[in-house]
């Protein structure tokens, strides 16, 4: 299949990396990079549509079950599908059920559009990733396995360095800031065969790290105010995303979708 710089239409399939956490918008909304991304889009093409179907906290089976159908059946041009992460970071993990899920899934979504998006997730230097880095590149093996029998775009994320800088992330230590959003829309808008606008690979400028009591003082917010609501939400099966809607649940015309209040989640738990 080749690649098409005239998309028409944009459906978004995930979590809370789709959703836009934690691109913050003035409004207590999020953005994120598939708003970014159907934006530049939009731009281009006259009439162009946008469905945002991501959740955050979503399990793969999740996605697979109230998501994929209803991305399928809209026929958009492009679809992106991003999940499986939050499954690898739980505190136990079927693998086997993970690639049943992501498989069907991709099942339904290849045949129903023009162009399927894969992602390997950027990943954040750290001890809590650490632990989970072997279950977060399996997951990425099977992404790649699906995009080969498929035909599917995979964007690599994980294998730039930039996005592993710690200024690309959220004090939550889980979420994308404004930047990091930024240049994943690049990443994928370049993916799908349109020229480049800039190198999101590229490094950030040299700085000076913060001292060990300004480290030790951000560690101890960070576990106190997100990694122990986190924790508790892993062990007791709960999630953010519990009884919330889909972002953009409907493939509007983009200036429509956007001349109405955003919808999107305002400021709220991590995954």
């Amino acid at each position: 299949m080749e690649m098409n710089a005239s998309y028409t239409s944009l459906v978004a399939v995930g979590d809370s990396f789709t959703e836009g956490m934690s691109d913050l918008l003035p409004d207590g909304s999020y953005r994120g990079w598939a708003d970014l991304l159907a934006a530049r889009m939009a731009a281009r093409t006259t009439g162009f549509r946008y469905a945002n179907l991501a959740v955050r906290g979503k399990l793969i089976a999740q996605i697979a079950d109230e998501q994929a159908g209803v991305a399928a059946a809209m026929g958009a041009d492009v679809i992106t599908l991003v999940g499986g992460l939050n499954d690898t970071l739980r505190p136990k993990c079927d693998m086997g059920r993970v690639r049943a899920h992501l498989e069907r899934s991709v099942e339904l979504l290849a045949p129903a559009c023009k162009r399927l998006v894969l992602m390997h997730s950027p990943g954040r230097q750290g001890p809590v990733f650490e632990r989970f880095r072997p279950r977060v590149e399996e997951l990425f093996g099977i992404l790649d396995e699906l995009a080969e029998r498929h035909d599917a775009v995979v964007v690599d994320l994980y294998g730039a360095a930039a996005l592993g800088d710690q200024r690309m992330w959220d004090v939550d230590r889980l979420h994308l800031t404004t930047e990091g959003h930024r240049r994943v829309a690049e990443a994928v808008w370049q993916a799908l065969g349109h020229e480049p606008e800039f190198d999101w690979r590229a490094p950030l400028p040299a700085f000076v790290p913060p001292g060990w009591v300004a480290r030790r003082r951000s560690d101890l917010d960070f576990t106190r105010t997100h990694l122990v609501p986190w924790i508790g939400r892993r062990l007791t099966g709960r999630s953010s995303g519990d009884g919330l809607p889909s972002k953009r649940p409907d493939l509007l015309p983009y200036d429509s979708a956007y001349d109405l209040p955003h919808d999107s989640h305002g400021k709220g738990p991590l995954v």
